[in-house]
């Protein structure tokens, strides 16, 4: 699960940012202490920062600048201001993205979205890892993980695995999956898919992680 550390002083709008990014399933944190917002941050390690620049003490561009020095953890500002110098500043400063206030929660959803996809997706391939919720799948190793214990996988459900995970948040249709087993060398067709997925499903929940892969009916597979 993502954590996003939202750095609002308005608890308010913080509050409602933070339940729209449940729904989501994303893990919201709030800011307590607007002196130490670096100290908190490193408490928190979290994957992305929503930032304000209007903040009691010091802005946002100083906390931006302090953060960047311990990390390059995403950052996308949030801002009431719309001066075009600001959102440049922004940028400068070492932030990833910039949303004017009011926003709809669909668009900053949208930009959180595409800014976690290309930074944790990206280095995930680098690093020949795939993640979701608690699995990592090894794809040097050709194996799955969960909570330090590995998992036992066939060679049929480590692939299908492998392509739910790097089309996750996406439905994957049965064809291509028995595309996808068929370049692999594997014999499959829809039967045998069926057998596979629900095999899978079963060491899945063995292991805690239930409801992992969803069905779309007619359409295919998705993970949950």
């Amino acid at each position: 699960m993502f954590k996003v550390l939202i750095v609002e002083d308005e608890r308010k709008i913080a509050e409602i940012v933070g339940e729209n990014m449940k729904s989501w399933g994303y893990e919201p944190c709030y800011i307590n202490n607007f002196q130490k917002v670096d100290e908190e941050f490193m408490l928190t390690n979290p994957h992305l920062i929503l930032l304000d620049i209007n903040l009691p003490y010091y802005n946002g561009f100083y906390w931006c600048e302090k953060i960047r020095r311990l990390s390059n953890v995403p950052i996308l500002f949030l801002s009431s201001r719309t001066e075009q110098m600001d959102m440049m500043m922004a940028i400068n400063m070492g932030g990833d993205d910039f949303i004017q206030k009011p926003f709809s929660m669909e668009m900053l959803l949208t930009k959180i979205n595409a800014i976690l996809r290309r930074t944790y997706t990206y280095q995930a391939k680098s690093l020949e890892l795939l993640c979701h919720r608690d699995l990592t799948l090894n794809l040097k190793t050709a194996t799955a993980i969960v909570d330090d214990k590995e998992m036992d996988l066939t060679k049929n459900e480590f692939k299908i695995l492998s392509v739910l995970l790097e089309h996750k948040n996406k439905i994957v249709s049965r064809d291509k999956l028995m595309q996808v087993l068929w370049e692999n060398e594997s014999y499959i067709d829809d039967n045998t898919l069926t057998v596979n997925v629900n095999r899978l499903r079963r060491k899945l929940n063995e292991t805690g992680i239930g409801d992992y892969i969803q069905t779309k009916k007619g359409q295919g597979y998705m993970l949950a």
